[in-house]
């Protein structure tokens, strides 16, 4: 069996005793960054064999992972933090598990988009989340443009490395319409930022600016009602 067990974004107390009993009981985990969740399982005195299952070794790692499927062993997928394929690593191995005809199950848990838009003040009955958007600036225009015209709340992860040019940038597709910017969310200095997306930018010049962001924008139909 494989499971993809979803695992806190920063406060360690909203693991599930789900996830903890899966953790305990898989023949073999796979980390996106196997210190990171060698912290998490020490924490909790869980003592499992780790392999890397990340970006940058996706392509060979998954015909492992599902030969070890295949000889009957349990596998527990982990992003680094939140739920695994969203953002992270983990479709490729879901869509060749699935093509062999083994199982595959969820252990649901945190996930920063679904607590972004709930906290935005948007409306989170119908929204589409896009994951990262593109580093350079002419692209990232390109990224929000494609989305102008959808009605529904739109979500973004940044980088707090480019989230104010991010911000400029839909602003100059967008217009300046209502928006809200979520931060260390579940950790102690948890904050979200609502307004326009100007007032944004002017919070934010000026301000230290450190971990990921999420960003979320009113859609089309909430900016024109």
């Amino acid at each position: 069996m494989l499971y993809l067990v979803a695992t806190p974004i920063g406060n360690l107390g909203d693991i599930s005793l789900r996830a903890l009993e899966t953790l305990r009981t898989v023949d073999l985990v796979a980390s996106e960054d196997t210190r990171k969740t060698g912290r998490l399982l020490k924490h909790y005195d869980i003592h499992k064999p780790q392999v890397a299952f990340h970006e940058y070794n996706e392509a060979e790692a998954t015909p492992r992972i599902v030969e070890v499927l295949k000889d009957g062993a349990s596998v527990a997928l982990v992003a680094n933090a939140g739920t695994p394929g969203i953002s992270d690593p983990g479709y490729s191995l879901v869509r060749a598990a699935v093509e062999h005809d083994l199982p595959v199950t969820m252990i649901p848990g945190p996930t920063a988009l679904v607590m972004a838009v709930v906290l935005s003040g948007l409306p989170a009955h119908s929204f589409v989340f896009r994951g990262f958007t593109p580093r350079r600036s002419a692209a990232r225009q390109r990224f929000y443009a494609a989305d102008a015209e959808i009605p529904y709340t739109l979500i973004y992860y940044e980088s707090p490395y480019r989230l104010l040019a991010s911000l400029e940038d839909a602003l100059a597709v967008f217009g300046n319409r209502r928006a809200a910017l979520a931060n260390d969310l579940t950790k102690m200095y948890e904050a979200v930022e609502r307004g326009t997306l100007t007032e944004l930018i002017e919070r934010l010049r000026g301000t230290p600016i450190r971990g990921e962001y999420v960003l979320v924008v009113a859609g089309a139909e909430a900016a024109q009602g």
